[in-house]
């Protein structure tokens, strides 16, 4: 579901400064009014979380003290419904993947642009998972994955969990659907991509990162 703010609060966890600064800057770009703050790792984190209410993370996997896939665990017993989008220097298929069965909403690679941020930002926003692929579709005429396969939107909210690792019953409740509903999705899905288990759905979507 849709985050509807008219104020979009916004963390930014990261140990280096400049980078913590910059992304901070660049949420402005938002198409509404943003108030940031910053931490430097988890613990800092933490306490401005307990403090007050966030709407959207951004979030390094390299922090002193604790790694950022075991903050997204904390995070996602302690603030469930806080969605926290990676942003990494490592943005290999496996770590990508690592982050987003620990719950990551979204993973942006620091080499993107601050176009590409915001475009993984609006996507976050409106309910749907974000991965570094769908960054590059539909430039130089290619197309999304969406396109290509004939995949619905709400089918792609369905992915985009199910990148996550999220089981039936847990897609159900997070889009307020029923199980069966979410079992007819998943089984459209993997006949759109013509694979046969979710495994190899994941494989496919994953092999989708663009090459540099």
């Amino acid at each position: 579901m849709g985050m509807e703010v008219t104020v979009l609060r916004a963390l930014v966890v990261d140990d280096h400064a400049l980078v913590r600064e910059l992304l901070m800057q660049t949420l402005q770009q938002l198409d509404k009014e943003v108030v940031c703050s910053g931490a430097r790792n988890a613990d800092e984190a933490l306490r401005l979380l307990e403090a007050a209410h966030y709407d959207l993370m951004l979030l390094d996997l390299l922090m002193p003290g604790t790694s950022g896939v075991s903050f997204l665990d904390t995070l996602h017993a302690r603030f469930p419904e806080l969605p926290a989008v990676v942003v990494s220097a490592l943005d290999d298929t496996e770590t990508i993947a690592r982050a987003m069965r620990h719950g990551a909403a979204g993973f942006v690679p620091k080499a993107c642009s601050s176009e590409e941020l915001i475009k993984a930002l609006r996507t976050v926003m409106t309910g749907v998972v974000c991965l570094p692929w769908q960054l590059h579709e539909g430039a130089g005429g290619g197309h999304s994955l969406a396109e290509r396969y004939g995949i619905t939107p709400g089918q792609m909210r369905v992915l985009g969990l199910l990148s996550q690792g999220k089981t039936n019953r847990e897609i159900a409740k997070r889009l307020g659907l029923s199980e069966g509903t979410v079992r007819i999705h998943v089984s459209a899905i993997l006949r759109a991509l013509k694979v046969s288990n979710r495994a190899q759905a994941m494989l496919l979507v994953n092999r989708r990162k663009p090459e540099r």
